[in-house]
């Protein structure tokens, strides 16, 4: 779990624009006519359809994508009764999940009423604006009242996901958690610790799946439930035991086969799990503070099956892997309701996808991902890409069979074609990025140690789990930034790249770079003297074999660090330079885009390397590259400089290679507009493709043209530099670089370095 302090998280809520949802225009607006359109008088025409046929709502409105997060703030996370208004920033969270995840809209609304009746009231009235209600955060057991009340009344999906959300995805969880220890769910015998709203519909959902209510002990923090306790809820009497011999957590746990704790941290402990059954299944999913953590219980009982809510030990129970689907396979058939049946194909789906083998950005010829369904993965990660096509898929199949589906859905590849495409990738790719390099963490080195930017990078990589980082730097000062910063640099290597006791390593690293250089004139006394900085010691390290990777670039000069990198690690055999390339996430796609920091003014030769390169770090992304080498002028128009010179790389490269898609040299508006450029120039090679890769004729408009996306458009992801042609993981970043940027930079790295290992094994 990242250490997250007060200082960053309000800094992240007020940065920039407060707050961390807006609402944007999803047509044009930029004439009169446009003006006319969307208001008046054109607003009147839809306005008498939907009067006509009030279902034509979804057809003209946003309605069918339109969510509300209601709540009166009774019950927020677990700071408890803190009110409506201090309750917003979740809501907004909510409403983030929900776009990010789900590509819904939503408007969070904060209801300043602890009346059930009057709330049930307001929220009916505001109804007819949305396609969908989530209730959040409501205390128990009001919130058992409202969602019924709601559910009633209304003809739109309603569902307090602090009840059903952790109920789906955990009883997703027991499902395939008992395939794994070979146990019947009619037969085990489970406890639950904690009666609030969690908890009781966790425990009547596992009924639906065929658990046994006389098999179910529920605790709460008076003991156990029995059914002679006096004054018992509605829903706690559905729990209530008729045994007379369990009062307390540690009795009833003993000899049973599964613990779901839905309470508070450290209730749970090291002897209760011993004395459960042989193959235990333990749900600890209080937050932030499990009941026991994952390494006690597994300390305790190596054949334990553990779950948390957190995300860094394995099966992470976490709402976001349900709400966000099942609310948009809810939409899309314009539902009246989520009923039992939709959430429990949500489940079966959930469950059935952690079978399946996980995705990567890697190909499988690379042997990155290792996940397999077991004990350490019965879950599906969050970042899952098929959960929004799978489980909203399920979810609108069994609104439509079970009656309340308005609209039917009748081509389930168009459908889930469009929901792939919903999002676009973005936050796809970063979340991928992340997910492969954690399956095998590497040693990399950051060479600006000390620098705020570098250290909170190597901090969150760490965090993360997909790197060990070794930071370059004095340990005094560096101990001094992390204190200032409030970073806890445990688990993090400092290397004194200028301290006596690295004496040796420098004349190692000397040695090497002497033999491997002699031919350029070097002397053991000048590689020495090298060795005192910082990209010379940091590269060296990776030459040998001390770390993985490396990065560098938030302080020293492309220069400096282009030719050190030429002269410490060296260029791939295979070609003649090398180069760099960003990563420009849009919604309209991926672009890659090449040389951005490397090669000023290319000439033919370094041109066609560079678009190998291009090609072969694109098929790294596990696309296939379908290039364009730009200009400004189009297919021989210009018969000087350098749209000459990219002409003449063109014509070598689709003779050496005429398998690959690429061609020009064209204008930027040619490579991106297919239907243009096959109307004006159908002899090219790229007919009928979408361009994906941008081979630029120089320096200078390469690095403008991703700096102006990234100036003009701040929803454009972008990534890197990412290396391309150097023998080993050396990757660069921007002075201006922002930590996320490095962090990404890192993953890149990471994969990189785990990739060229397995190379010396294929």
């Amino acid at each position: 779990m990242a250490n997250i302090t007060k200082e960053d998280a309000l800094e992240y809520h007020q940065m920039g624009r407060p707050g961390k949802i807006e609402v944007k225009p999803t047509k044009p607006y930029h004439t009169q006519t446009d003006l006319s359109l969307a208001y008046s008088p054109g607003v009147a025409y839809p306005c008498l359809e939907i009067q006509k046929n009030p279902d034509d709502v979804y057809k003209y409105t946003d309605k069918g994508n339109l969510v509300a997060v209601i709540s009166n703030g009774t019950a927020v996370l677990g700071l408890g009764n803190i009110g409506a208004m201090s309750g917003k920033p979740v809501m907004e969270g909510k409403g983030l999940l929900f776009k990010i995840y789900g590509g819904i809209d939503v408007f969070d609304i904060e209801v300043n009423e602890e009346d059930p009746e009057k709330f049930c009231e307001a929220v009916e009235r505001i109804a007819p604006s949305f396609g969908g209600i989530n209730l959040e955060d409501i205390k128990s057991p009001e919130c058992f009242y409202i969602e019924e009340r709601l559910k009633k009344t209304l003809d739109i999906p309603v569902m307090h996901d602090d009840q059903h959300g952790t109920a789906i995805i955990s009883s997703a969880g027991l499902i395939n958690a008992l395939e794994v220890v070979g146990k019947d769910i009619k037969d085990v015998k489970l406890v639950v610790n904690g009666a609030g709203a969690a908890a009781i519909s966790c425990a009547k959902l596992y009924v639906s799946l065929g658990l046994r209510t006389e098999n179910v002990v529920m605790v709460d923090s008076k003991g156990v439930i029995t059914s002679d306790r006096e004054k018992l809820t509605p829903q706690k009497k559905l729990f209530a035991t008729d045994r007379r011999d369990v009062h307390t957590l540690e009795e009833a746990i003993k000899g049973a086969d599964v613990f779901v704790g839905l309470s508070k941290g450290n209730v749970l402990t090291q002897d209760m799990v011993r004395s459960m059954a042989d193959q235990p299944i333990v749900f600890a999913l209080a937050n932030p503070v499990p009941e026991i953590s994952y390494d006690d219980a597994k300390a305790a009982r190596p054949d334990v099956l553990v779950a948390t809510g957190r995300s860094d030990y394995p099966n992470q129970i976490n709402n976001v892997i349900g709400f966000p689907f099942i609310f948009r396979g809810a939409l899309d058939v314009h539902a009246r309701a989520i009923n039992e049946e939709m959430k429990l194909a949500a489940v079966h789906a959930i469950a059935d996808l952690a079978k399946l083998r996980i995705p990567d950005i890697v190909n499988e010829v690379y042997h990155v991902n290792d996940l397999t369904f077991g004990p350490d993965y019965f879950i599906p990660k969050p970042i899952d890409p098929r959960l929004i096509t799978e489980v909203s898929s399920a979810v609108a199949k069994a609104a439509m069979e079970s009656g309340v589906a308005r609209t039917p859905i009748t081509d389930w590849a168009t459908y889930k074609d469009n929901l792939r495409q919903l999002l676009g990738q973005q936050t796809k790719l970063t979340q991928t990025l992340h997910a492969t390099a954690a399956l095998h963490p590497q040693r990399v080195v950051f060479a600006e140690g000390g620098h705020p930017t570098m250290m909170k990078a190597a901090s969150q990589a760490l965090q993360e789990g997909f790197c060990q980082p070794i930071l370059l730097g004095n340990p005094d000062r560096l101990q001094r930034v992390a204190n200032r910063l409030k970073i806890d640099l445990t688990g993090i290597e400092i290397v004194d790249m200028r301290a006596d006791q690295e004496q040796k390593r420098r004349a190692k690293y000397a040695k090497h770079l002497t033999e491997k250089r002699a031919r350029q004139g070097y002397t053991f006394e000048e590689a020495y003297d090298k060795m005192y900085e910082r990209n010379y010691f940091g590269m060296s390290m990776v030459e040998n074999g001390d770390a993985d990777a490396f990065i560098t670039g938030l302080y020293t000069k492309y220069s400096n660090t282009i030719k050190v990198a030429k002269e410490v690690i060296g260029v791939r055999s295979e070609y003649s330079t090398f180069g760099t390339m960003h990563i420009l996430n849009t919604k309209k796609g991926i672009f890659y885009l090449s040389d951005t920091l490397i090669n000023r003014h290319p000439d033919q030769n370094t041109l066609y390397d560079v678009a190998r390169l291009s090609a072969h770090t694109v098929k790294f992304f596990n696309n296939t590259p379908v290039i364009s080498m730009i200009s400004y002028s189009n297919f021989g128009a210009d018969t000087v400089g350098s749209p000459a010179i990219v002409h003449e790389a063109v014509e070598r490269l689709q003779k050496d290679y005429p398998d690959l898609a690429i061609d020009g040299e064209m204008q930027v508006n040619f490579a991106l507009n297919q239907e243009l450029r096959d109307d004006k120039y159908p002899f090219t090679r790229l007919k009928g493709k979408n361009v994906n890769t941008l081979v630029f004729p120089n320096l200078s408009s390469a690095n403008a043209t991703y700096k102006l996306m990234q100036a003009l458009d701040p929803e454009v992801e972008i990534i890197g530099p990412i290396q391309m042609g150097l023998n080993k993981a050396i990757h660069f970043t921007d002075f201006e670089a922002s930590v996320s940027d490095v962090v990404n930079v890192t993953a890149v790295a990471v994969i990189d370095a785990y990739i060229e290992k397995m190379k010396k094994y294929v």
